[in-house]
């Protein structure tokens, strides 16, 4: 009896979902494709399009396809819940205030403007006002899943795309929260029923965060006392579906229980062992919610409108990269920034598959309008990696005199100057010392403010990006006296220091180090020089303890530098081929003002 409750389509479902997730994702991964894209493609495959339909003819495919999508439904919903879960503790208020203005001025417009042109373009295709601008609303929005993943937080791009995503994860339960109440369910009282759905919801809420500030602190107090995880993962899961039940009670949907709950859990000291556990179900979750997007795609139907299908594709992606590129470019972002994550974020979203749902179940749309928007949204999601890829190359292309001025590219081989790559804390005091030496140079940088800022003092500055070292090629590295690389990514600082050193092998490199074994690795990299900025802020309290007890400033100091000197053997030790010897920065270098290397070591 038991070998036979196994043998069932629920069981058998399960057993193709974790097949999935356990062999195939991790097939995609090592191929460099992104797992959301492989959760749609299992659901393509396994799905009744897809070797589904041939479950009939071979009995045994009935082990390796998913037989009935109502089956995993309410699993994708879960997933849903949890990927709102995990944007609200991604947010947290704090976060939301620092980056206020690119997020919600910015963010704003890309939104607004981009659904306004979708829905207009739209409108003239002869689709009815309501439509429109609510397709225009889920079509406006881009890939948090596949886009940060690609750019990160710290490069121009990265800063760009975050901050418009980060709007669009705000904005997405209003969005659906408005297409609810513009359902036709409610036209016979749509003004009545938007101020009890508002005051609803904005009491059920306002509860929700009240009661969070003073109970989950103490929840989670008590669960971290046990220090057994599955407790606190316990207590995490019964807060999420508590406030997502609540809400969803209310009339305002499970979703925004879930944003708030994340939030308030943002807020406490738990947020990173909350995301730490829930990652992987989130995933998962998710993975299931694509998996019925997989499903969903009908091959006949795609089959049978591929032309009008391809079209909405490239017209969806030329608006938005027309709308995104655009608004960056009032912004004051650079051609090729602009061109670049326009073009990066034109590719609808994971979270339009949610507002498609919404928007069908609100019965604004019907299924069939529903299923067609959806195939549209799988194939720009599959795309977005190709699209990052035209991205990336545009933005090579793009790169004129606006962000690279003649006059700091130029220079003087008579005269060489020391380049500076990255202006922050580390490499604004080099600059100031360089300064005070009287010895030339020039800046480059990834922040166009700081550009900015260090152009209206008069200092040599480029703007670029550090991930193609073209740019240094371009500022006169065969003509320059030393590079220095001052940039706060130990991986970045790794590559920039091996590319060039293939390119110029008689360059002086000197590169910031986090610490000790960063420093190996750049001196296998290449580097002439390598400063841990752990062992220089250790130096420099045991200086300052030194001084302070009364100890004389010259022995200090010279104790100081034997040390370093020491330090630098032992990490030399760690790199084969290096020489063992303590030795200068400088005595690396063939010639300084004309003496011999010798006669240096010598004086």
């Amino acid at each position: 009896m038991a070998a036979d409750s196994l043998d069932s389509a629920g069981f058998r479902d399960a057993l193709v979902i974790l097949g999935a997730a356990g062999l195939v994702i991790p097939a995609f991964a090592r191929a460099k494709v992104n797992p959301v894209i492989g959760f749609i493609l299992v659901g393509l495959l396994l799905g009744p399009s897809g070797l589904g339909q041939l479950e009939p003819y071979f009995d045994p495919l009935r082990y390796f396809t998913i037989s009935d999508r109502d089956v995993i439904a309410p699993f994708a919903e879960f997933g849903i819940i949890l990927l709102l879960f995990g944007i609200g503790l991604e947010l947290s208020l704090k976060r939301l205030w620092e980056l206020r203005k690119l997020v919600f001025l910015l963010g704003t417009a890309e939104v607004i403007v981009g659904a306004g042109v979708i829905g207009m373009t739209l409108r003239l295709l002869g689709y009815d006002i309501i439509p429109a601008v609510t397709l225009g609303l889920a079509l406006a929005l881009s890939s948090t899943a596949l886009v940060l993943p690609m750019t990160g937080t710290k490069s121009p791009v990265g800063r760009a795309a975050f901050s418009m995503l980060l709007f669009e994860d705000v904005a997405l339960v209003p969005i659906v929260f408005g297409i609810g109440i513009l359902s036709p369910a409610m036209s016979g009282n749509a003004v009545g029923g938007l101020m009890s759905a508002v005051i609803t919801g904005g009491v059920t809420v306002a509860v929700i965060w009240i009661a969070g500030r003073f109970i989950l602190p103490r929840l989670f107090h008590q669960a971290a006392l046990t220090k057994r995880p599955e407790l606190f993962l316990a207590a995490t899961l019964v807060v999420v579906m508590a406030a997502s039940l609540a809400t969803s009670v209310t009339g305002i949907g499970a979703i925004m229980g879930a944003l708030v709950a994340g939030l308030i859990i943002a807020e406490t000291e738990y947020r990173e062992q909350v995301e730490v556990l829930m990652e992987p179900f989130k995933n998962l979750a998710l993975g299931i919610f694509l998996i019925t997007i997989g499903m969903s795609v009908s091959f006949d139907f795609a089959w049978t409108d591929w032309l009008l299908i391809l079209a909405a594709v490239v017209l969806i992606i030329a608006l938005k990269a027309l709308v995104t590129g655009s608004l960056l470019r009032l912004g004051g972002a650079p051609k090729g920034v602009a061109a670049n994550t326009g073009i990066l974020m034109a590719s609808p979203s994971e979270t339009t598959l949610i507002v498609l749902a919404a928007i069908a179940a609100a019965e604004i749309i019907d299924a069939e309008t529903a299923a067609f928007w959806q195939i549209v949204t799988a194939i720009g999601l599959t795309a977005t990696p190709f699209l990052a890829r035209l991205g990336r190359d545009t933005e090579k292309q793009l790169r004129n005199d606006e962000d690279v001025t003649p006059s700091v590219l130029a220079s003087d081989p008579d005269h060489p100057r020391t380049i500076i790559a990255g202006y922050g804390r580390v490499g604004t005091l080099i600059a100031e010392m360089l300064t005070i030496h009287e010895q030339d140079f020039a800046v480059v940088d990834a922040n166009i403010e700081i550009v900015r800022n260090a152009r209206s003092k008069g200092i040599k500055t480029v703007f670029g990006d550090l991930e193609q070292h073209e740019i240094l090629e371009m500022m006169g590295l065969d003509t320059a006296r030393a590079l220095v690389l001052t940039m706060d990514d130990p991986v970045q600082v790794v590559k920039t220091t091996r590319a060039v050193r293939a390119e110029y092998p008689d360059l002086c490199i000197v590169a910031r180090a986090r610490d000790s074994a960063h420093a190996a690795e750049l001196y296998r990299a290449g580097a002439t020089d390598a400063v841990p900025e752990t062992l220089e802020s250790s130096l420099q309290l045991a200086e300052a303890v030194l001084v302070d007890i009364g100890r004389p400033m010259g022995p200090v100091i010279a104790s100081i530098h034997d040390i370093r000197e020491r330090e630098r053997e032992r990490i030399k030790a760690l790199v084969p081929g290096m020489e063992k010897h303590p030795l200068k920065a400088a005595s690396r270098i063939s010639t300084v003002a004309g003496a011999p290397a010798d006669d240096r070591n010598q004086a």
